[in-house]
C-alpha cells in the first residue's frame, strides 16, 4: 500500500494558527505541552513520596495550585488529545511503523542517548523559560508577546547555531 503525502505546510501551519486562536478564546490561555509533564511529575512526586512533597517549597506550590491532580489540569488532556490526533493521523495516512530516525553511519545507540540528553536540556530550558515552544513561543507570539517573539529567535538561532554539530547523526559529511 503506498503511503499518503504529508499535508501541505501552508494549510498546517494555517490551521495551527486557528486552533492556537480557538485555545485563547475558549480557555484564555495558549498551547503548551511542558506545564502537562510538570503536572505529571509533580502528581506522581505526591503520590510516591508525599512527605518530600509536603516539605519542598516547589511542590507543595505545584500542588496548591492544582488542587484536584494532574489530571484536572487541561494541559495533560491537550497532550493526551495530542497523542491520540498523532496516532489517527499516521494511521489514516498508512505511516504507522517504528523506525529509528538517524543519518547513515550513526549507531541506534548514539542516536538514543542524543535524543535523551537533547530532550532532558530541552525539559529543563521549558522550566527556566517558563514554557516549551507551543506554551512561550506560539501562544507567547500569538498574543503579541515580546518575550514570545525573543523565544522563537532564541529557539530558531540556537537551532542553527548548533546545527553544524549536531548534522552527522542525521546526514552523511
Amino acid at each position: 500500500m503506498k503511503t499518503k503525502n504529508y499535508m501541505n505546510p501552508y494549510l498546517a501551519g494555517f490551521l495551527l494558527g486557528l486552533l492556537l486562536l480557538a485555545t485563547i478564546y475558549i480557555s484564555g490561555r495558549g498551547l503548551g505541552a511542558s506545564g502537562a509533564v510538570k503536572s505529571v511529575i509533580v502528581e506522581t512526586v505526591a503520590n510516591v513520596s508525599p512527605e518530600h512533597a509536603e516539605k519542598s517549597e516547589y511542590y507543595s506550590k505545584q500542588i496548591e495550585s492544582n488542587p484536584g491532580g494532574a489530571m484536572q489540569s487541561w494541559l495533560v488532556w491537550e497532550v493526551i488529545g495530542v497523542l491520540i490526533g498523532a496516532f489517527l493521523s499516521a494511521l489514516l495516512s498508512d505511516r504507522i511503523n517504528l523506525r529509528m530516525e538517524k543519518g547513515p553511519g550513526v549507531k541506534n545507540a548514539t542516536r538514543v542517548v542524543a535524543a535523551l540528553i537533547g530532550g532532558a536540556l530541552f525539559g529543563f530550558g521549558s522550566q527556566l523559560g517558563r514554557g516549551c515552544t507551543s506554551g512561550s513561543a506560539l501562544s507567547g507570539m500569538a498574543v503579541m508577546s515580546f518575550g514570545g517573539i525573543i523565544t522563537m529567535m532564541a529557539i530558531f538561532g540556537g537551532a542553527y547555531m548548533l546545527a553544524y554539530f549536531f548534522r552527522k547523526l542525521w546526514i552523511k559529511g
